[in-house]
């Protein structure tokens, strides 16, 4: 059974003409993803690492930011790849064959993300019930991007919400997108309350770098403008909820300061 799914998986991306941009800050994780990929038969890919390594399928770049990485590995991406999948290194991913399927219609997809602990887990199913209605953040874990789509958003600006930048982008020249929840990657995030309000200041402030930098539906940007005043609802999760409110406030006082960061 495992062999059949992993024939039809291998087939799926040979038909897509599938190449895997794979973004890594340092090594950490490198060898469970290079592992991973030749469990699933996956060739095609190349690592953007922030740290040196020996290995013929990684490319040292100064970890600047994702932004950075995606610029500089574009341009090692092979002439006849169709599809590009920009991937986290820190991930493992499931179900990939239910977004090559759907590939073919779309032009941008963006994935789930599943984390095993910390307060990340009731976000997401937050998160996720907007996302099926309304593009208001990707996640960049797992993209997959038509080719000459791809070519078009480059190159990315200094943003530390790229994925997000992609998606925006991508909605306002008017292409294609998609959130897949059937495809999803296992990580992990933040463990503690501490450790999610800033993670969360950080990713909301660079989604709001990402607004000034776009041009998405007026429909997006209104959810933004009404983000700082509904954070507040979120506390009545618990210390959880409190810690995203938190942090969405403090993103929300420095995208009006103008203080964004280039590196995530």
């Amino acid at each position: 059974m495992i062999l059949r799914v992993l024939e039809v998986l291998l087939d799926l991306l040979e038909r897509v003409n599938a190449f895997f941009l794979v973004l890594a800050r340092d090594r950490s994780n490198l060898s469970d993803k290079l592992d991973e990929f030749a469990t699933l038969g996956i060739a095609n890919f190349l690592v953007i690492c922030g740290e040196k390594v020996k290995h013929p399928r990684v490319r040292y770049r100064k970890a600047v930011g994702k932004w950075d990485a995606i610029n500089f590995g574009s341009k090692f991406i092979p002439s006849g790849a169709k599809l590009i999948l920009l991937n986290d290194v820190d991930t493992q991913i499931h179900s990939l064959d239910k977004a090559l399927l759907r590939s073919r219609e779309a032009d941008l997809i963006y994935c789930k993300v599943k984390v095993a602990e910390g307060p990340q887990r009731e976000f997401y199913r937050i998160l996720d019930r907007v996302r099926q209605r309304l593009h208001v953040a990707a996640s960049g874990e797992l993209m997959l991007i038509n080719r000459r789509v791809f070519e078009r958003l480059l190159p990315i600006p200094p943003c530390t919400a790229e994925d997000t930048y992609l998606m925006f982008r991508a909605l306002q020249l008017g292409h294609r997108v998609e959130f897949c929840p059937e495809t999803y990657v296992t990580t992990l995030r933040t463990r503690s309350t501490v450790e999610e309000q800033l993670y969360k200041a950080r990713t909301t402030l660079g989604i709001y770098q990402a607004l000034r930098l776009t041009k998405p539906s007026p429909t997006i940007r209104a959810f933004y403008v009404l983000l700082p005043l509904m954070a507040p609802l979120l506390a009545v999760g618990g210390s959880s909820g409190r810690s995203v409110a938190i942090g969405i406030e403090q993103a929300a006082t420095n995208n009006l300061l103008k203080r964004y960061g280039t590196k995530f």
